[in-house]
């Protein structure tokens, strides 16, 4: 009798445990829908208070006459022009000079140029060609002849190297980063270095030194950072090689932002010294990358700066789009994030289909992956940066000393501050506010790793959203800070990514998503973009949208 009123008690009071859990879950829920309505609202309300100064800033945006058409053709085909003597060195970097000069002054790109010297090296390469070289040295420099311009943070020997700091206005790099070595040594000839947010760690590409650069899309909106400026000049045909790096999104995001193919490797496959200070020597989440409008440059470019790691990457396996694997992430829960924007759905929706639509047998058909991770991107990667060897405070302050978010912020609003208000609240993010808990994101990082590595496995794919929407206004960043949390999770993996352009939206500007691989299966991501790029419409330039005509 007892036993039996003992077990309807416990049975009462799991009962009600499990009525309050689904209480909890619905009110949470309901919660969450609240925010996530509120956000979108938010997002709406911001977009149209900015569009109404920065809407008429668009421009039209200058095409490609006939001296430039050259412009058009990838990397690979403008050296195999020159190796067979179709082009000249000399001819092609002219080009360059004459349409930065033209597209400059909108983008805001550029920040120091070697133009002179380029040309003086490109009639070198051509005197030498004419003379005759071997197929051997060909071979070693895969690139010869072919100019190509990074990010100021990133050494060029001679060229201005302030990383967008007051306090290094005059600064020159003495000698050249790894990446710009071994691109040289592949025959590549340094033309220009672009613009940087300060140290590399924000989304717009704008400083004190420099002001701001601009989408060629559209002169009012973002092209993205770290790496605006070099995406900025590689949509405009102003660059054939695009050199970049990305720790959180620094290349993915303005390849996004400008419709170009964008693409990180393995993370320890290249190396960093040269890059914002770096040595190269301490392990990183961050890796060399390129932005480019053809997606056949990126593989043979990263070989070069991959060095002699570059095997690892696998780069030259073949495989059939059927037999890939491809998992697809709609929307993360991040509630730091805004809701995915309807367009960026629809491209998702899109791509699966198509997807779906090459592997017939429905073997390998599209399915949806989660895991709850993705609820916390951004305070993941938040605490993985605390594992970087480089101090942001120490950088900005040029290593001498310390900047102080609150002797910065005051000053900021007195106006006597040498850094930007992305700056300042990057301080603040770091030196006030609680820090991530450190078991809980190591731990919950290494599930989410474990548990993405083992569903790709060998043959796998996700398709991720890139950006919760297409490349925003400048400034409204600053109300939107956490945005770029879809990139910078795939950079604590560190997994290989290809950002994908998949056409325009209806106002003109680039749509797009992710393909993420596990380690050194770098190959399936690019087969994948292939694919998808072109049945979505890929990389489209800014003189072709209607809006800058």
């Amino acid at each position: 009798m007892c036993t039996n009123r003992a077990e309807k008690k416990a049975i009462a009071k799991e009962r009600r445990k499990k009525i309050n859990k689904i209480f909890r879950g619905m009110a949470s829920n309901m919660l969450k829908h609240s925010f996530l309505t509120f956000r979108y609202y938010l997002d709406l309300i911001i977009d149209t208070i900015f569009g109404l100064f920065w809407e008429s800033k668009r421009q039209p945006f200058p095409d490609l006459d006939k001296r430039h058409a050259m412009l058009e053709n990838s990397a690979l085909t403008l050296a195999y022009k020159i190796r067979t003597k179709e082009l000249k060195s000399e001819d092609l970097v002219n080009a360059c000079i004459e349409r930065i000069r033209i597209v400059n002054p909108i983008l805001n790109a550029v920040t120091d140029e070697r133009f002179e010297e380029a040309l003086k090296d490109a009639r070198e390469v051509d005197n030498m060609i004419e003379e005759g070289l071997s197929r051997e040295y060909f071979k070693k420099r895969p690139f010869l002849g072919v100019p190509f311009t990074t990010k100021e943070s990133t050494a060029v020997e001679g060229m201005l190297n302030t990383l967008g700091l007051v306090s290094r206005r005059y600064t020159r790099a003495h000698e050249d980063a790894e990446a710009v070595r071994l691109m040289k040594a592949a025959g590549a000839i340094p033309l220009a270095v672009t613009n940087v947010p300060e140290v590399n760690k924000w989304q717009e590409c704008r400083n004190m030194l420099f002001g701001q650069t601009n989408n060629p899309h559209h002169a009012g909106r973002s092209p993205g950072g770290s790496s605006g400026g070099e995406a900025a000049l590689a949509a405009a045909a102003a660059t054939p090689i695009a050199l970049c790096s990305d720790i959180g999104g620094s290349t993915r995001m303005p390849a996004f932002y400008c419709g170009l193919f964008g693409y990180i490797p393995t993370a320890g496959c290249t190396n960093l010294r040269g890059v914002a200070l770096r040595t190269g020597e301490a392990p990183s989440m961050a890796s060399i990358s390129f932005v480019s409008r053809h997606l056949w440059d990126l593989a043979p470019l990263t070989r070069v700066v991959a060095g002699e790691k570059a095997e690892l990457l696998g780069l030259d396996r073949d495989v059939a789009i059927d037999k890939i694997k491809i998992y697809f992430t709609e929307t993360a829960q991040d509630m730091r994030v805004s809701p995915i924007s309807a367009e960026l759905r629809d491209i998702m929706r899109k791509a699966i289909a198509v997807l779906a639509n090459l592997a017939p047998s429905g073997e390998n058909a599209p399915k949806p992956y989660y895991h709850e991770g993705f609820n916390h991107m951004y305070s993941l990667w938040r605490h993985a940066m605390t594992k970087e060897v480089d101090s942001f405070p120490k950088l900005l302050a040029n290593n001498n000393g310390e900047a102080k978010a609150i002797v910065e912020l005051p000053k900021k609003l007195l106006g006597l501050s040498q850094f930007t208000l992305a700056a300042i609240l990057k301080l603040v993010d770091e030196q006030i506010l609680p820090q991530v808990n450190k078991e809980w994101a190591e731990q919950l990082t290494e599930e989410l790793k474990q548990d993405l590595l083992s569903t790709l496995g060998t043959d796998g794919v996700l398709v991720f959203p890139s950006a919760p929407s297409v490349a925003p206004y400048h400034y409204t960043l600053l109300l939107k800070p956490f945005h770029f949390a879809y990139w910078g999770i795939f950079n604590v993996l560190k997994v290989p990514v290809v950002q994908v352009p998949l056409g325009l939206n209806k106002n003109g500007l680039p749509l797009g998503l992710q393909v993420v691989a596990a380690p050194y299966h770098d190959h399936l991501c690019l087969e994948v973009a292939k694919h998808l790029s072109s049945a979505l419409g890929g990389s489209i330039p800014p003189w072709m949208s209607r809006f800058c005509r």
